[in-house]
């Protein structure tokens, strides 16, 4: 009951509903961040999440104090993308199934995650039972230069976004970039927050050098994403291709479609022998890569936040990654990571080199996302969200 909801701030406990399509183990980023907030804020009040189902997956579960409804997402192949199709679907069966959870219980504010798909869900019932909705905006879900039906390219759903955002009662970006972008390409009449992803300190796993699935000795770098053309992981791979360097291991954990082309590519440019496809891990796996590697390297096209930059700096490894994207709010060129231009392959390699090479450059930026990441600790993260929903639960 949220009566006996423990009051962290000040203001009555809220019951918040979540909206996402994805959330873990389904997507990538954007889940994590809403599980983040979410379990935060089931210590305060209640949560109720309404996402997608997969597979196995219950249809009803609490997991930390947060009760997760799925509905089905049709014809969906992959627990790290959704297709089109199964995001329309999801959007028809999440209305329904959140038009029975609004009628069940009164919630004080709704929180939804991504312009699209899961804008139009938070708009029909916030406007269907007077629940104020805040909307918020990832990255990819209003700017993805890789996909032709972007929403700023495509007339049909810039026209969708923009409605979105001009009918929530409070929209938070994640980032300057996502911000910036949303008034470049939407001109939405409401303002816009900025504020940053939460981070849950994890519990790093105890292994033994030798039950590792690679050689510690090695210079080994790690990247984590879904195999999509966003992530360019080509870049990463390419770089690789002629380094001055030797024993460096890249190792590649995620899955998606662009994975055969990937593979395909590390044969061409032989260098198959530096290049650890992983695949799909867990987060115990994950983080015994980034506990036991030395550098951390994303070449994304485009990145709204970027969790996994949290998840890298956390354990004290310094960053190569692209110039453009929500990073840039909290990595700094040679003071925790080495930024270069996107899809620059030649800067790439260099900045791999940079950090085999120079002690001193890799000890600093090691050191400074260490101390950088405590201020993104999801405590003090979601209260910020709680403030803007109890200003908006008390004018509702």
């Amino acid at each position: 009951m949220a009566s006996k909801k423990k009051v962290l701030s000040s203001g009555k406990p809220l019951s918040i509903l979540i909206i996402n399509y994805e959330y873990p183990p389904l997507g990538g980023g954007g889940g994590v961040a809403t599980y983040d907030l979410a379990i935060e804020w089931a210590k305060q009040g209640t949560v109720d999440v309404l996402t997608s189902s997969f597979r196995d997956l219950p249809r009803l579960e609490t997991v930390h104090g947060v009760t997760i409804h799925r509905v089905p997402a049709l014809l969906r192949k992959s627990r790290d993308a959704a297709s089109f199709v199964s995001m329309l679907s999801y959007v028809f069966f999440a209305i329904i199934k959140g038009y029975r959870l609004c009628r069940k219980n009164r919630f004080d504010v709704i929180n939804t995650h991504f312009a699209v798909p899961s804008g139009p869900i938070g708009y029909i019932l916030g406007k269907l039972f007077s629940i104020p909705n805040v909307l918020s905006l990832h990255g990819g879900d209003i700017y993805d230069p890789s996909k032709k039906l972007s929403p700023h390219r495509n007339f049909f759903f810039r026209r969708v976004v923009k409605f979105i955002l001009n009918h929530a009662d409070d929209i938070v970006a994640q980032s300057s970039n996502t911000r910036n972008n949303t008034i470049t390409y939407y001109s939405p009449k409401n303002e816009i927050a900025i504020i940053p992803l939460a981070f849950h300190p994890p519990e790093i796993p105890k292994v033994k050098t030798k039950d590792l699935p690679f050689n510690e000795k090695d210079f080994n770098i790690v990247t984590i994403g879904r195999l999509v053309k966003r992530k360019a992981m080509d870049v990463l791979i390419r770089s690789l291709a002629d380094i001055p360097v030797k024993g460096i291991k890249l190792h590649i954990l995620g899955d998606g479609p662009e994975g055969d082309y990937l593979r395909t590519l590390a044969k061409e440019l032989h260098v198959s022998e530096m290049v650890n496809f992983a695949g799909y891990v867990d987060d115990e796996e994950k983080y015994m890569y980034l506990s036991h590697s030395r550098l951390f390297a994303l070449t994304s096209l485009h990145e709204g936040f970027g969790i996994v930059y949290m998840e890298a700096m956390y354990c004290g490894l310094p960053i190569v990654c692209a110039n453009n994207g929500g990073q840039v709010d909290f990595l700094e060129h040679e003071r925790n990571a080495l930024l270069i231009e996107v899809g620059d392959v030649t800067a790439c390699r260099n900045s791999i080199t940079r950090f085999y090479k120079e002690k001193t450059l890799y000890t600093r930026c090691s050191n400074n996302n260490r101390k950088k990441i405590t201020e993104y600790y999801a405590e003090a993260i979601s209260e910020q969200y709680l403030a803007r929903f109890r200003t908006l639960s008390e004018r509702s």
